[in-house]
């Protein structure tokens, strides 16, 4: 073969080839790295390599991740935070959303929560934070008394529901938006109603968690409110057993007996007149609008119905309630409950 023609040849395929190679590596930084969609965690107390590491099981062409993260100084720049990985991505969307910190916000939700505590644990497993550090915040009077409370009755501050966050918002940032939300609760035509039932924010929330704790059928709050609202209006102590289990901190408690009653604590309304001093667990929305819209009756006093339905029989004077209580008690020795 003429070596001019040999050449041209080679020349060609050397075209070809680094034709090819640019299209591969084309492919490597702009082509699909993402294949499914995923989540992608990462803490602020994690360095480059670990994220390196989980990123690696998420993505593919992780040598031109490599090669353009190197090129954004990704290593000291990245960002905590939770990011959504969708399918299509190539790598250079993925580095240059870490680092800009282009985070997804997550759904946090809390409910049926009983003490600060408990609600740090919920907290510490949603967030970057640890439930050490929520706890913390959540018991800082400093930090309570900037949004009108104490450290007791900072608890009544939040209102149970779902609400978006950034993953890396830190503990006195979900206190502070939670003030926020709290007041957007309470804007929204409650606080006109409250002004009409003579409560405080505070008392509002403080009985709806006693209702809360006495039934969950909504149905039948607004009724179990307006016995407690009458024996408030008349100087008549609560009596409400859900705050004995709260005094001895004993939630499993399942028969409150007559030794119980004198438990020695400013939360038991066996032995204080008028309500605790703060809530003693987290109400639901239904019990805060059932203590705002309490139903008007001359009922003193409830119990358990003996049909262990969930549902409780209503009394206007002690002799009918004794009967009713005798009823229950009844039933609980013949089931055998202690």
């Amino acid at each position: 073969m003429h070596k001019k023609a040999l050449l041209f040849i080679t020349l060609v395929a050397l075209v070809v080839v680094m034709a090819g190679a640019a299209l591969v590596v084309r492919n490597q930084f702009y082509g699909s790295a993402v294949h499914e969609e995923s989540d992608l965690y990462v803490s602020s107390r994690c360095d480059y390599a670990a994220l390196r590491d989980t990123l690696a099981r998420h993505i593919g062409h992780r040598w031109a991740f490599d090669r353009y993260a190197s090129r954004l100084e990704l290593g000291r720049s990245f960002k905590p935070g939770r990011y959504l990985l969708r399918p299509g991505m190539n790598v250079i969307e993925v580095a240059r959303m870490l680092k800009l910190g282009e985070q997804t916000p997550v759904r946090i939700t809390f409910n049926n929560v009983r003490t600060p505590a408990q609600l740090a644990g919920k907290l510490g497993r949603q967030f970057d934070a640890d439930s050490a550090s929520f706890a913390q915040v959540l018991t800082s009077d400093s930090l309570a008394r900037t949004l009108g409370f104490d450290s007791v009755t900072l608890f009544s501050m939040f209102i149970p529901n779902t609400y978006e966050f950034y993953w890396t918002a830190s503990p006195q940032e979900f206190v502070t938006r939670m003030k926020r939300e709290y007041d957007r609760f309470w804007a929204a035509g409650r606080d006109e109603k409250r002004d009409r039932s003579g409560l405080s924010r505070l008392e509002v929330m403080t009985l709806a968690s006693i209702v809360y704790e006495e039934t969950r059928k909504v149905d039948e709050m607004p009724r179990i409110a307006g016995v407690y609202i009458n024996r408030l209006r008349r100087g008549i102590p609560l009596q409400a057993d859900p705050t004995v289990k709260y005094a001895m901190q004993d939630f499993g408690l399942r028969r409150i007996l007559y030794k119980h009653l004198k438990y020695p604590s400013p939360y038991n309304t066996y032995v204080n007149k008028g309500l605790p001093p703060s809530p003693i667990c987290m109400p639901s929305i239904d019990a805060i609008d059932a203590v705002l819209g309490y139903e008007r009756h001359d009922y003193l006093f409830f119990c358990a119905r003996p049909t262990f339905d969930g549902y409780h029989n209503f009394a206007r004077t002690l002799r009918e309630h004794n009967a009713n209580a005798r009823a229950y008690s009844a039933e609980l020795n013949r089931r055998r409950i202690k």
